[in-house]
């Protein structure tokens, strides 16, 4: 996903020069779909009910992970947080810089060291994780970077009610319905495929007991999607 930087070249346009050219998303498992790069800038009012709930809940200083062109980080900076904004894309960094982003850098999730108040995951947030396989890792980073008190806000959705739907993915005991490779084209330029999870709520919770956190649901979407606040437990 990273080497062509399908994101970053799609936010350059359209800041730059107005381009509202979608990014097309594809996956072996269904029909392919489009991002339209303008909800990327969304502001406050335009974003669903799971992230304007996390932004609300934000506290102290806070990692926006996977910030795109950093439309949360720059609300949470409005409110006064000390924000840090980190994506892969240098695209993406380089548009967050230009909108007012103070921090935002270029940076795996998992190459960060700093520690905070909040570790903020959303536009699918679990979908870093990539595979059920890698959860364990997930909660593991998560702890290195949390504050004593700190908190994860993650959303995702569950893709059960996919299979009442006569198109939907088979799902056997070795392929979790969540777990969705994809890959990005825009314009003349596509990248290779990449996993992405898609975790529903019980699996969440399952995976964060299992690796000593609490686990709360804090409001659910209309689209099967839903934010949860997870806290490392005082052992």
């Amino acid at each position: 996903m990273k080497e062509n930087d399908i994101f970053g070249k799609a936010m350059k346009a359209f800041y730059y020069e107005k381009d509202t050219t979608p990014i097309t998303v594809h996956s072996p498992d269904f029909d392919d779909d489009e991002i339209a790069v303008e909800y990327l800038f969304r502001d406050y009012p335009d974003m669903p009910v799971v992230e304007q709930s996390a932004l609300k809940l934000a506290k102290g200083s806070i990692l926006d992970v996977g910030c795109g062109a950093g439309s949360h980080a720059l609300y949470l900076q409005k409110k006064g947080y000390s924000v840090k904004a980190i994506d892969t894309s240098e695209g993406a960094i380089e548009i967050a810089k230009k909108r007012g982003v103070k921090n935002a850098e270029v940076k795996d999730f998992y190459s960060e060291t700093q520690q905070f108040d909040t570790l903020l995951f959303l536009m699918n947030g679990t979908g870093i994780i990539g595979n059920l396989i890698n959860t364990d890792n997930f909660f593991q980073s998560c702890k290195e970077l949390l504050k004593p008190g700190g908190q994860i806000l993650i959303d995702s959705s569950d893709l059960h009610f996919l299979i009442d739907d006569e198109d939907s993915l088979p799902t056997t005991e070795d392929n979790y319905i969540g777990e969705i490779d994809f890959s990005l084209s825009y314009k003349n330029e596509r990248s290779t495929l990449f996993p992405w999870l898609y975790l529903d709520y019980k699996l969440l919770k399952l995976a964060a007991e299992k690796n000593k956190f609490t686990c709360t649901c804090i409001t659910e979407g209309s689209h099967y999607e839903y934010l949860a606040r997870l806290t490392p437990k005082i052992l």
